[in-house]
C-alpha cells in the first residue's frame, strides 16, 4: 500500500477550539535589597582554582536573612551550590552582571567571623582551600535540631528581664558565674605542686592569655565534698583551669584524644561546679553533633568538652584552650588538609586572644619546640615532688634479668610474675600490650621469614587459636600457605596481641579474674573497674580507670614499642608508658619488661618526658628535620608529582626524592614520594607555593592522582 492509501488519523471533535499552550511572560529582575544589596559567598565547590569569593545579589526578600555567617544557596555555571555568606557589601568589584542568590538555607548564621578567620589560617598554613576547611569546621545542617535550640534560645531570651528576643539575635548569653569553692580560689588544690601552676590559672582568670605547656602529676584525684568517683589528676587540673575562665567572665574549649577522655573532663569540670558543659564529638552521629555545635554557638555552655572536631567549635568570649594527649594520633585530621589539632589551638589562641594549655603524660618534640622558642613557657612539678607522688619503675632487660637464666627469655619473667602476683592480693594489676587482637602478625617456623597474603601481600594473623592464618588486609584465609622461601607450610607468632596474652595469664594466675579492653574485644574498650583484684589486659589508650589505682603495671614488650623508623618512635613510647604509669597507685610498682631503646626507657624511669623531648629536638636541629624546619610531603603518579614539584621554584637542595611508595599493598613503583623541606621562616611561602600549583594543577586538569600533605605525621 502507497503513502496516499495510509489513513488518516481523524481528529477529535472539539480539539479545533482548545487554544495552544500558554507563554509566561519573562519577568522582570527581582528587587535587591536596599541596604548593602551585594553578598560575598564563599561556595563549596572542589576544584582548586576555584578556591575565591564570589559576589551576588541579594533579593529583597532575603535582606533581613542573609546576613553573614548564613547557609545559602546560589547558582554557579549550570548547577545550584551551597556556601556561606562571608559579608556584605554597599557595592561590588565585578564588572559583569551579578546572579541573585537563590535562597537562605536557615537564618541562623553558623560561621561565626572568629571561625572563618580560623580557616583561612588553617588553609594558607597547610596549603588546602578555604571549601575544605570549612567543610571541617562547620557539620552539616540537621533542621530539627535547629528549630529546637532556636526555640529553646528564644524563651531563654524571652525570659529574661526585658523580654525582647530579637534585640540580641546574634549575642551569646554571658558566662555563668561559677560559685564559690571552700578551697578559696580553686585551682589552688590541685595547681599548687607545679612550679607555674598557680599563676597560669590566676592568669586566665584576669583576663590574660597565657600559653603554657604543661606535664602533670601520676594519680587519680577526688574533690573535696564531692560524692563523685575518682578521676586522673589532669583532668581534676583541666577543669579548674577551665573554672578559672568561667569566673573571669570567658569560656573554655577542652579538645581530647577520644569519647572516654571526653566524659572524665566532663566529670570533672561538672565536680568543679561549672554545670554548662556541652559534650561535642563526631562519632555521636549527625543530631547530637550539630545539637552540641548550636548550644556552642550560641553560648549555651560554659565549657565545651570534645574530640577532634570540636576544635572548630563557635565558642564566643574564649578564653582558655586546652589539648590534652597532643600526640595521639587521632589527633592528627586524616582529610584535606590535614591539619593537627594541636596547630589549630594555637593559631586558634593567638586569632581570639585566649589562653592555651598544651597537655600530655609524655612530650612531643613539637611541644618542646614551643617551650624552647619562648613562645609558650613550661609548667611541671619540682623533682622532689614527682619522686614522692610517682610509683616505683623497674626496667627489666636482658642485663637484669641475666641473673634468672633460661626464664629471663620468657615473656612474662618471674620477677614481673612474683610482683603481678603480689600486687592481685591487694588490688587490679594493669598489663599493657602493644597489639589488639590475637596473633596479628605471623611468620615462618622454619626461616621467620613474613607471611604474606598471596592476593593482596597484607601480613597474615590469626583471629584466635587453632585458626588459618587470614589477611589483616583483605580477610581472605590462608588455609594452605607456604612460604615462598623454604617452602615450610608452618606459621609462628611474631607478635601477640591482647586477647592471647589474656590467654596466656589466665592461665598462669588461676581464679583471677582477666578483663580485656581493646577496640578488637569482645567487651570493647572498658571506662572503669572496680578496685578488687584482677587482671586488665589493655592496648596503649584504652586502660581503663581503676577506682583506686592500679596496685602495678606491667609494660610488656617494650622492645616492640620502640622499634620502627619513625621520627616519633621513641616519645610516643615513652608518652603510652607514662599514661599507663599514671594510673598506678604511688606506693605501686611499674615494670618496664624488655630490651627497648635507653631513651625513653629512661624518661619512664626518671619520668622526664621533657628530657627525651629536649634531646631528640637537638638531634633534629642538627640533622634539619622537623620540627626544626617546614616539610612538604607530595605524594602520586610519578608524572603528577612532577608536575606539581616543577612549578615549585625551589632551590635543588630543598627536594628530596623522588622515592617508590607503596599504595594499600600495590607495588611500590605505582607511586612516588617528594619531599620538599624549607627553613621554619620559608614555611608559609612554600604553602603558598604549592597552592598555586594546585590551582594550576587544577584549571588545566591534569591527569592523575597526587596528595600534598605538610608537617606530615610520619615525619614527625
Amino acid at each position: 500500500m502507497t503513502s496516499r492509501d495510509e489513513p488518516e488519523q481523524p481528529a477529535l471533535l472539539g480539539l479545533d477550539d482548545v487554544p495552544g499552550p500558554r507563554r509566561r511572560r519573562p519577568a522582570g529582575p527581582a528587587p535587591v535589597a536596599d541596604v548593602d544589596p551585594v553578598a560575598r559567598v564563599v561556595l563549596d565547590l572542589q576544584p582548586a582554582h576555584l578556591d575565591r569569593e564570589y559576589d551576588y545579589l541579594v533579593p529583597a526578600a532575603m535582606a533581613h536573612d542573609a546576613v553573614p555567617g548564613v547557609r545559602v544557596r546560589a547558582r554557579f555555571g549550570p548547577q545550584e551550590v551551597g556556601g556561606f555568606v562571608v559579608a556584605r557589601l554597599a557595592e561590588s568589584d565585578h564588572d559583569g552582571r551579578l546572579q541573585p542568590l537563590r535562597r537562605v538555607v536557615s537564618p541562623d548564621p553558623v560561621l561565626t567571623p572568629a571561625v572563618l578567620e580560623l580557616a583561612r589560617r588553617v588553609a594558607e598554613r597547610y596549603a588546602g582551600t578555604l571549601t575544605d576547611v570549612l567543610r571541617l569546621a562547620v557539620p552539616p545542617r540537621h533542621a530539627r535540631v535547629e528549630g529546637e535550640v532556636l526555640a529553646a534560645l528564644t524563651a531563654v531570651r524571652e525570659a529574661g528581664a526585658d523580654g525582647d528576643a530579637d534585640a540580641a539575635a546574634d549575642a551569646a548569653a554571658p558566662p555563668s558565674a561559677a560559685p564559690a569553692s571552700p578551697t578559696g580560689d580553686g585551682f589552688d588544690a590541685v595547681w599548687a605542686p607545679y612550679r607555674g601552676g598557680e599563676p597560669f590559672c590566676r592568669r586566665v582568670l584576669a583576663g590574660e592569655a597565657p600559653r603554657a605547656v604543661w606535664t602533670p602529676l601520676p594519680g587519680l584525684h577526688a574533690a573535696p565534698g564531692q560524692d563523685v568517683a575518682r578521676v586522673p589528676h589532669w583532668a581534676a587540673c583541666v577543669a579548674q583551669a577551665a573554672r578559672a575562665a568561667v569566673a573571669g567572665g570567658r569560656r573554655a574549649l577542652v579538645v581530647v584524644p577520644d569519647a572516654r577522655d571526653v566524659a572524665l573532663v566532663a566529670e570533672a569540670v561538672e565536680a568543679a561546679g561549672v554545670s554548662a558543659v556541652v559534650r561535642l564529638q563526631a562519632d555521636d552521629g549527625p543530631a547530637p553533633r550539630y545539637r552540641a555545635f548550636l548550644r556552642a554557638r550560641h553560648g549555651l555552655a560554659d565549657v565545651v568538652v570534645g574530640t577532634r572536631a570540636a576544635v572548630w567549635a563557635p565558642v564566643p568570649a574564649l578564653g582558655l584552650v586546652v589539648l590534652w594527649g597532643d600526640g595521639e594520633q587521632t589527633l592528627a585530621e586524616p582529610h584535606a588538609p590535614y591539619p593537627h589539632v594541636r596547630d589549630v589551638l594555637a593559631l586558634r589562641s593567638e586569632l581570639e586572644g585566649a589562653a592555651l594549655l598544651l597537655a600530655s603524660p609524655g612530650r612531643t618534640v613539637q611541644a618542646q619546640a614551643l617551650v624552647a622558642r619562648g613562645w609558650a613557657h613550661e609548667i611541671a612539678a619540682p623533682r622532689d615532688v614527682l619522686r614522692a607522688r610517682s610509683p616505683r619503675v623497674r626496667a627489666l632487660t636482658s642485663v637484669e634479668l641475666a641473673r634468672e637464666g633460661a626464664g629471663a627469655a620468657a615473656r612474662l619473667p618471674s620477677a614481673a610474675w612474683r610482683t603481678a602476683k603480689e600486687a592481685l592480693a591487694h588490688g587490679p594489676v594493669l598489663v599493657q600490650v602493644p597489639r589488639a587482637g590475637y596473633v596479628p602478625t605471623v611468620a615462618c617456623a622454619r626461616c621467620r621469614t613474613a607471611a604474606r597474603c598471596t592476593a593482596c601481600h597484607g601480613p597474615l594473623g590469626m583471629a584466635r587459636q587453632g585458626t588459618a592464618p587470614q589477611c589483616t588486609w583483605c580477610g581472605r584465609l590462608a588455609g594452605g600457605w607456604r612460604c615462598p622461601e623454604c617452602g615450610d607450610g608452618r606459621v609462628r607468632a611474631v607478635r601477640v596481641g591482647s586477647e592471647r596474652t589474656a590467654e596466656e595469664l589466665g592461665r598462669a594466675f588461676t581464679g583471677v579474674p582477666v578483663k580485656v579492653s581493646a577496640s578488637t574485644a569482645p567487651g570493647g574498650i572498658l571506662d572503669r573497674v572496680p578496685a578488687r583484684p584482677a587482671i586488665v589486659v589493655a592496648t596503649p589508650g584504652a586502660e581503663p580507670v581503676a577506682d583506686d589505682g592500679y596496685v602495678a603495671a606491667l609494660l610488656l614488650d617494650a622492645a616492640v614499642s620502640t622499634t620502627g623508623t619513625a621520627l616519633a618512635t621513641a616519645t610516643d613510647a615513652a608518652h603510652r608508658w607514662l599514661a599507663a604509669t599514671a594510673l598506678v597507685r604511688p606506693d605501686g610498682q611499674v615494670l618496664l619488661v624488655g630490651d627497648a631503646a635507653p631513651a625513653p626507657t629512661a624518661a619512664l624511669v626518671r619520668a622526664d618526658p621533657a628530657g627525651l623531648a629536649e634531646r631528640e629536638l637537638a638531634e633534629r636541629r642538627e640533622l634539619d628535620l622537623p620540627p626544626a624546619v617546614r616539610v612538604a610531603a607530595v605524594t602520586g603518579d610519578p608524572d603528577a608529582v612532577h608536575a606539581v614539584v616543577g612549578r615549585l621554584d625551589l632551590p635543588p637542595d630543598a627536594l628530596l626524592g623522588p622515592v617508590p611508595v607503596p599504595d594499600d599493598g600495590a607495588r611500590l613503583d605505582e607511586q612516588v614520594r617528594v619531599v620538599a623541606r624549607v627553613p621554619l621562616t620559608d614555611g608559609l611561602d612554600l604553602a603558598r607555593r604549592l597552592r598555586a600549583s594546585l590551582a594550576v594543577r587544577s584549571a588545566r586538569r591534569e591527569g592523575g592522582r597526587v596528595r600534598v600533605q605538610l608537617d606530615p605525621p610520619e615525619m614527625l
